[in-house]
């Protein structure tokens, strides 16, 4: 019987177009020229057009209006792939999500896996059970990727796993190009008052709450306002904050966009409130667009992109108070901060595309 072509899947169910989505699509798309057999398994495929046409999407629900639980979503993309796998044994597969439970399923199938953490396990292993499952189960991958020196530690110490780091790829021509389409959009018109812009998952993680405790203190002494932009379970608890403390006129909630870089572009200051991160490609984002940045001290990433402190701002998970006292600082002294927006900017070499796609690429291809 003639051996079947190698194939490599990308396993993600629930895609909402954050950090995690927007390295999926470069890497995938980067891999099209060196890999010919590549299949992405995910849950719908309402982000079938921003993947090369040579990845063939395989997916279960094609409607985007019913709402379904992450854990339903995983049951059924692994019985997806349950049955690629049975046509076609040759299989490695790159898992950006569920990665527990691909590993547990190679383990089973005899099937390769490449898996690729997130974010910090200090956010996702907070019972002994999950400890124990964790640290018996990784040691069973071929391969997982973690994208900070911080991550990495993490990963050794909890789960005596060894990993390969390998930064977030980050496209600053992609990123420049976009920022210059024209937005209708007055709320960010030229004006004497700071501009300060938020993205991310209303979610308990990206704690917008600190920032709007923070900016509710700054209102009181200059004139500011606010794009907080995402998505998730927290908006009407954001929205009712806003509301009670009567900061409409300065505050404004926004829908995920699939292009947020000419919004950051008319911003002068961003922020992240995270209390937990794996490398938060916002922040590259934010620099790339020479803007200044603000961070929570958060495990883990954020320390590690500004050097702690270096080339932006850290505060303490949740200090409001803090916060609110460096976007002031920052206000008062706005032309100081030039020379660390550029020192920035000039670090992003790190991140370099070409370079960090084709660490992902040699990585698959040993696997494969």
């Amino acid at each position: 019987m003639e051996k079947s072509q190698k194939r490599l899947i990308f396993f993600m169910p629930s895609m909402n177009g954050g950090g995690v989505e927007k390295n999926l699509i470069l890497i995938a798309n980067c891999f099209v020229k060196y890999i010919n057999n590549i299949s992405l398994i995910t849950f719908n495929n309402k982000f079938k057009k921003f993947f090369n046409k040579k990845i063939k999407i395989i997916y279960v629900e094609n409607s985007n209006k019913k709402k379904y639980k992450k854990y339903y979503k995983y049951f059924r993309c692994l019985l997806l792939l349950i049955k690629e796998f049975i046509k076609n044994r040759n299989t490695l597969v790159f898992s950006f999500q569920a990665n527990i439970y691909t590993i547990i399923l190679s383990t089973i199938l005899g099937y390769k896996v490449v898996a690729r953490s997130n974010s910090s396990p200090s956010g996702w292993t907070k019972s002994i059970l999950k400890n124990f499952i964790f640290k018996f189960f990784f040691k069973f991958a071929d391969s997982i990727i973690v994208n900070s020196k911080e991550f990495q530690k993490e990963f050794k110490n909890k789960f005596n796993v060894k990993t390969k780091l390998i930064y977030n790829p980050l496209n600053k021509k992609e990123i420049i190009k976009k920022s210059k389409v024209p937005l209708k959009f007055s709320f960010f018109n030229s004006g004497k008052y700071l501009k300060i812009i938020n993205i991310g998952r209303f979610t308990d993680q990206k704690d917008q709450e600190t920032l709007l405790k923070s900016f509710q203190l700054i209102n009181k002494k200059i004139h500011a306002k606010l794009i907080v932009m995402g998505y998730g379970v927290n908006e009407l608890k954001l929205k009712k904050f806003i509301k009670i403390n009567k900061l409409k006129k300065n505050i404004k909630i926004l829908n995920f966009k699939n292009n947020p870089y000419n919004y950051i572009n008319k911003s002068d200051l961003f922020i992240l409130t995270s209390k937990y991160e794996g490398l938060p490609n916002v922040i590259l984002e934010a620099q790339t667009l020479k803007k200044y940045v603000i961070s929570s001290n958060c495990p883990t990433g954020p320390s590690e992109i500004l050097q702690k402190g270096r080339l932006g701002d850290l505060f303490k998970i949740g200090d409001y108070k803090d916060l609110s006292n460096k976007i002031l600082r920052y206000y008062s002294n706005k032309s100081q901060y030039n020379s660390k927006i550029n020192l920035a900017y000039k670090n992003l070499d790190r991140f370099d595309f070409k370079r960090n796609c084709i660490k992902y690429l040699n990585l698959i291809k040993y696997h494969l």
